[in-house]
């Protein structure tokens, strides 16, 4: 693929709104094109304050969705769940302060991840946004792709060694995807890794062993966000060894068809003393610090399906 463009097929009616983006790629049906910068030179530097930051996992169900309040003032979403979550996920943002999402983040094309950010773009002001150099034909994939496009908003394209932001005690880092497999869309999932001070996270997003196994990068972290809603492909035991965290959060749906969490992941997590929270269970979850240690808040609010 080339890796200045995200391809789609899409309907032909939407033909004349991409007509003015500077590349235009031959489809079947039509032709569309998204602009992509991949410079990793331009991402933002700013100076945090001495805030709190904050990591909401939201409930989204069998999803995941998670809202991030920056020690600097700014604010970040990865993920937006199915399309039935982005008037809760927006009001949810709304009722906490923030009007624009500074930082927006698809970690891969399954709309169990990208199902509401369609409607998150739509009617939340948006600043940079990432995503992996993959793409898919689904309806969800279109759907998202085009609400970027009527905003006239630029996707940067993610890969290892980008830096989102880079201060001296606060970090946001893309450690994967260290490459591309067309094919394989939960193994092009950006992995995520945030320090502030003292504290670190990481986001796996669906990212699974095959994927891990290609991060050079330190991906030590207190807190995991474990990846693939809590499946055996993606929690193993040399990733807990060089994660080595200390908590530990799934996002998944309850009874859902998968059997996720595995039991395997449960076990393992439980062999490294992990502490386990899962929105299934506890809800919302709420991970807070000032940089020396963290509060954990559970049984926060359940995002709800749109009417």
């Amino acid at each position: 693929m080339n890796c200045e463009v995200l391809k789609i097929k899409i309907n032909s009616k939407l033909a004349a709104k991409l007509a003015a983006m500077f590349i235009v790629i031959s489809l079947v049906l039509c032709s569309c094109s998204l602009s992509i910068n991949t410079d990793s030179d331009t991402e933002s530097k700013t100076t945090p304050t001495s805030g709190t930051l904050s990591v909401h996992y939201l409930d989204v169900g069998q999803g995941d969705s998670i809202f991030i309040e920056l020690p600097n003032q700014k604010c970040m979403l990865i993920d937006a769940g199915e399309n039935m979550y982005g008037k809760s996920i927006t009001e949810y943002i709304n009722n906490l302060g923030y009007q624009k999402i500074d930082y927006l983040v698809a970690t891969h094309p399954h709309a169990d991840h990208i199902g509401s950010m369609a409607y998150v773009v739509k009617h939340n002001d948006i600043g940079e946004i990432y995503m992996p150099k993959v793409a898919t034909t689904t309806k969800t994939y279109e759907n998202l792709l085009n609400a970027i496009s009527d905003k006239g908003l630029k996707v940067k394209s993610a890969k290892a060694g980008m830096n989102i932001v880079d201060d001296n005690d606060f970090s946001i880092n893309i450690l994967a995807p260290v490459t591309i497999e067309e094919d394989d869309l939960n193994n092009c999932s950006i992995i995520l890794k945030m320090n502030y001070k003292s504290d670190s996270f990481l986001f796996l997003g669906d990212a699974e062993k095959k994927e891990l196994e290609t991060v050079t990068a330190d991906m030590s972290a207190e807190v995991l966000k474990v990846g693939h809603h809590g499946s055996r492909t993606s929690t193993t035991k040399a990733l807990l060894e060089e994660v080595n965290p200390k908590y530990a959060v799934i996002s998944l749906g309850k009874n859902n068809s998968y059997g996720h969490p595995h039991k395997s992941t449960l076990k393992l997590l439980d062999e490294f003393g992990v502490e386990t929270y899962r929105t299934d269970e506890d809800g919302t979850i709420v991970i807070s610090t000032e940089g020396s240690g963290v509060t954990i808040k559970t049984g926060q609010t359940s995002m709800k399906r749109d009417e």
